[in-house]
C-alpha cells in the first residue's frame, strides 16, 4: 500500500506514521504507510518510497526517484538531485534504487541524463558510507560497499560485490567487474575485471581478491582457477588477444573464468594492465 502525504489529514497522519511534523513533503510524493521521516527532511514531488524505509533528519530526496523497501537514508544525504553535467538542460531523468541499501551522512546520488539512458540505477543490499558520490547514469549491482569519500563519475558500472576503498574514484564510463576490490586512494581510469584487486594512481592489477571470494563461498578450486586466469592475463606476457584465446578454453569448464572472459568482451575503456 502506498499513501500520499500532504492532504488535510497530514498532521494526524504524520503523528501516527513516524513522520516528523517539521519535515517538508510534497503532496505528490508517495510513501508506504510505515516510512519514517526525520525533522527538516525534504521530499520532493514524484518521489516513491517503499515499505520500511527510514529518512533521516535534513535529508533531501528529489524526483523523479523511486526507492524500494527497507532502505536507510541517514541525515544530510542528498538523493535524486539534478546531474552535475554541464550538458544537462533540465530534461526529465530518473533515479531507481532497490531494497535494503544504506546511504550514510552526506552521501550524494544524482539522476541520469539524456546523453545515456536517462536513469541512474542502484541495486539492493549496498552500503554507501559518508561522503560517497554516485554520479549521473551510473549502474550499480548488489552487495556493493563504497567506503568513505569513494566517488563514481558519470556512466560508471559496478558489478555485484564490488568493494571500493576510502577516497578511491572511478573515471567516467569505466566498468568494474563483480567481486573486484578497489584499494583506498586508487584511481580507476580503465576497466577492472571481476575478482581483481586494483591498486594505485592510475589503478593497476595487483592480485586476485581471494579473501573476498572465500567470504562469499567460492571454493579453493574456484579461487585457484581465477588466480590462474589472472596469471594468464597479467603475468604471462601474452598479447591480450592470445591471453583471451587461452582463457576461452578454460572458460568452457570453469564458470568463474567464463565471468572473467565475458567481462573482457564488454570492455570499452580497455583493461587495467
Amino acid at each position: 500500500m502506498i499513501r500520499r502525504v500532504g492532504t488535510q489529514a497530514t498532521v494526524d497522519l504524520r503523528k501516527d506514521a513516524g513522520i516528523d511534523a517539521r519535515a517538508v513533503i510534497s503532496p505528490q510524493a508517495q510513501l508506504a504507510p510505515d516510512v519514517t521521516v526525520g525533522p527538516f527532511a525534504v521530499i520532493d514531488a514524484e518521489v516513491v518510497i517503499g515499505a520500511g524505509t527510514s529518512i533521516g533528519a535534513h535529508a533531501v530526496i528529489n524526483g523523479p526517484t523511486r526507492i524500494g523497501a527497507r532502505n536507510r537514508i541517514f541525515q544530510f544525504a542528498s538523493i535524486g538531485s539534478d546531474p552535475q553535467d554541464k550538458k544537462y538542460r533540465g530534461e526529465r531523468s530518473y533515479l531507481e534504487i532497490g531494497d535494503q541499501n544504506v546511504f550514510r551522512e552526506f552521501c550524494t546520488v544524482n539522476r541520469g541524463t539524456a546523453n545515456d539512458q536517462g536513469v541512474t540505477r542502484i541495486g539492493s543490499h549496498n552500503l554507501f558510507m559518508a561522503y560517497t558520490h554516485v554520479a549521473h547514469d551510473c549502474v550499480l549491482g548488489d552487495h556493493i560497499v563504497m567506503a568513505n569519500c569513494a566517488t563514481l563519475a558519470g556512466h560508471v558500472q559496478l558489478g555485484d560485490w564490488v568493494h571500493m576503498g576510502g577516497l578511491s574514484a572511478a573515471h567516467q564510463f569505466s566498468k568494474v567487474g563483480e567481486h573486484a576490490f578497489i584499494a583506498n586512494n586508487t584511481a580507476v581510469t580503465r576497466d577492472v575485471p571481476p575478482f581483481v584487486m586494483a591498486v594505485g594512481q592510475p589503478a593497476e592489477p595487483h592480485s586476485v581478491n581471494a579473501e573476498g571470494m572465500r567470504r562469499r563461498g567460492f571454493t579453493a578450486e574456484q579461487i585457484r582457477n581465477v588466480r590462474n586466469a589472472f596469471r594468464i592475463l597479467y603475468q604471462s606476457e601474452l598479447k591480450l588477444v592470445d591471453a583471451v584465446e587461452r582463457l576461452q578454453v578454460l572458460a568452457a569448464s570453469q564458470p568463474e573464468v567464463r565471468v572473467f572472459v565475458d567481462f573482457i568482451g564488454t570492455s570499452t575503456r580497455s583493461l587495467v594492465r
